[in-house]
């Protein structure tokens, strides 16, 4: 187990998510342009009205978006996929690397986003981001949050990213040991410390820094940033959906085991178990038809089978967490690859994972599980990420396991009620019969800069463009 601080990272989040709580949702669409607001809200049966929302997601892409910000040193820039680039440098400041050692001078320029009110006001926020960020470029993505008692959190800096880890580049990295003891960071997932307080998030800013080597003339390009907010209601269990998708549907999704690589690259957690999230993510984006290039798998052993998988374990490894479930580390990754884009928010119900999958786009989702709680899984874990292709005509889930033996048998059916579960609870009992956390419905959503028709369409119901 990986540590964030003096305790492990994943129990301390599931902790705070088992306090914050589960309840099934569903996602309620929203008026407005790229980036509009989905607000999620609890339901039963599908087609039920929506309720108090519960979640909201909030994105910055378009170029009237980035000329909303406050800049210094950016420069917004219009076209096919409108972004933010450094055009004069607001200064330079030393960073020492602390898991390299190395300090180096970069210059760097900003983009503060304006206030966002909350309509969920919030227990927990998570932020992510698509960029391009060539050798000796970087960039950190940050928080700065309302509290309902009229204070504000201290920038929190929410992950130092870059795509490489060259020389040139510093270590991808979360921030440990953030708080201000009301709300604290977690890797990923800024959380309230006592929601049974009151005390809630009810708007935020967020700031880019975009850092390049001194001298030169290349900058990142940053196309998405935003953040999902949430005040999820404590459940051990959720209503049940009905299912929505007419027939079923499945999507041709490559087939990927991470346990076929355990014992691999120790540096980047020893493949196996640990590799569940980028193993996952490398499906979808070979589903939307990207592939790393020769040149990006050269340094693969050549004996290894399905050498991608490695490139993505490396290419989302976060040094702090010293593995590679960061969550926006997963998603900034698939939008590495040409015109793509990633997005960590929460789904209200399968039925929304049904209308994505009407639409074309698979869902990669997190859940944690008895062996007992999920029939055919073979397992349990504290916290693992799989991704749903499809529905059978009665309802149930289709799903590329990564945790199977080898490739052939990653492709699984799961029951819709208790896969519905498992992924929307946020408390559960473990095998000791301790409460524990879960996910409540988060997820990675991977999609094209151009989606087509019906896709735009979904994801615009959904709140996520």
């Amino acid at each position: 187990m990986t540590t964030s601080g003096f305790t492990p990272r994943r129990s301390v989040l599931a902790a705070a998510l088992g306090v914050a709580g589960a309840a099934a949702v569903q996602t309620v669409a929203s008026a407005g342009s790229a980036g509009a607001v989905g607000a999620v809200g609890a339901v039963g049966a599908a087609g039920s009205a929506a309720k108090k929302a519960t979640a909201e997601y909030h994105g910055w892409t378009s170029h009237t978006d980035w000329l909303t910000g406050s800049a210094k040193g950016v420069r917004a820039e219009a076209g096919a996929r409108p972004g933010i680039v450094i055009s004069r440098p607001a200064g330079t400041v030393d960073y020492t690397d602390p898991h390299t050692g190395t300090k180096a001078a970069w210059e760097y320029a900003t983009w503060t986003s304006p206030v966002r009110e909350l309509s969920v006001p919030a227990t927990e926020a998570i932020v992510s981001w698509n960029a391009r960020t060539p050798a000796g470029t970087w960039i950190q993505a940050e928080l700065k949050g309302t509290y309902s008692d009229g204070t504000a959190t201290p920038w929190y800096v929410m992950g130092r990213w870059t795509s490489g880890d060259g020389p040139d580049s510093i270590r991808r990295t979360s921030v440990d040991d953030q708080s201000d003891d009301k709300s604290a960071v977690w890797t990923d997932t800024l959380a309230i410390d006592d929601p049974a307080s009151g005390l809630r998030l009810t708007a935020y800013q967020l700031r880019l820094t975009l850092y390049r080597k001194p001298g030169t003339t290349r900058t990142p390009t940053v196309w998405r940033v935003g953040a999902m907010g949430s005040d999820v209601p404590d459940r051990f269990e959720v209503p049940a959906s009905e299912p929505g998708l007419p027939g079923g549907r499945e999507l041709s999704v490559p087939r990927y085991s991470q346990e076929i690589h355990k014992g691999q690259y120790p540096e980047y957690d020893n493949g196996g178990e640990a590799w569940c999230s980028p193993t996952s993510s490398q499906m979808i984006i070979e589903f939307w038809g990207r592939k790393p290039t020769p040149e990006d798998l050269a340094w693969v052993n050549p004996d290894y089978a399905d050498p991608q998988i490695c490139h993505a374990a490396r290419s989302t490894f976060d040094y702090q967490y010293d593995g590679c479930g960061n969550w926006p580390f997963n998603a900034a990754y698939a939008a590495t690859y040409r015109d793509m884009q990633g997005v960590v928010t929460r789904l209200g119900s399968l039925n929304d994972v049904e209308k994505l999958i009407a639409a074309g786009i698979p869902v990669i989702t997190s859940q944690s599980f008895l062996k007992d709680e999920l029939d055919g899984a073979g397992y349990g874990t504290a916290g693992h990420l799989m991704t749903v292709i499809g529905f059978t005509p009665t309802g149930d889930v289709i799903a590329n396991d990564p945790a199977s033996p080898d490739n052939p048998s990653v492709r699984r059916v799961y029951k819709r009620r208790q896969w519905e579960n498992i992924w929307l609870r946020t408390k559960r009992y473990d095998a000791n019969g301790q409460v524990k956390g879960g996910s409540g419905g988060v997820c990675y959503l991977y999609f094209p800069a151009k989606p087509a028709p019906t896709q735009h369409r979904v994801l615009r119901e959904l709140g996520v463009l």
